[in-house]
């Protein structure tokens, strides 16, 4: 009878290699190899502009949004994941750590009517525009 002997470290390479073959086919644009720096959206209406941040997997107590002489500073830390006496990780892809990012707002902010609201692991940091800047609608009469 033969027996088959599978080496303990194959399948952790196997794995490691379709992984690899996932993310390399993927449009990642090399983000995997950044530091940990959160993505962010910029949306603007003519009330607001609105930066949503994709902090998933944070707490809202690890999540410091503070403005100071005109710059929004979003920091925080995700925190690692405390691994299991009995697993070990064979990838390990979720990056951990502070990050910090920084913005200087345009005169055009309220800065004392800045709001900030987390849910479902994005953040959204709503920035007032000042009574001056909102456009002004002008109605046209017909003569």
């Amino acid at each position: 009878m033969t027996r088959l002997m599978i080496h303990p470290n194959r399948i952790a390479h196997e794995l490691d290699h379709m992984f690899s073959n996932f993310v390399n086919s993927s449009n990642l644009g090399g983000q995997a190899d950044c530091d940990f720096m959160p993505r962010v959206n910029i949306r603007e209406s003519k009330d607001d502009v609105i930066l949503t941040f994709e902090v998933p997997g944070m707490k809202k107590e690890d999540i410091k949004v503070t403005v100071k002489e005109n710059v929004l500073t979003v920091s925080g830390e995700r925190k690692e994941v405390v691994e299991q006496q009995e697993q070990q990780f064979v990838r390990n892809e979720i990056l951990t750590g502070s990050f910090s990012r920084s913005f200087t707002l345009p005169e055009s902010v309220d800065t004392d009517k800045i709001t900030a609201d987390y849910k479902n692991g994005l953040l959204d940091v709503k920035l007032a525009k000042k009574e001056a800047v909102k456009p002004k609608e002008i109605e046209v009469s017909v003569a």
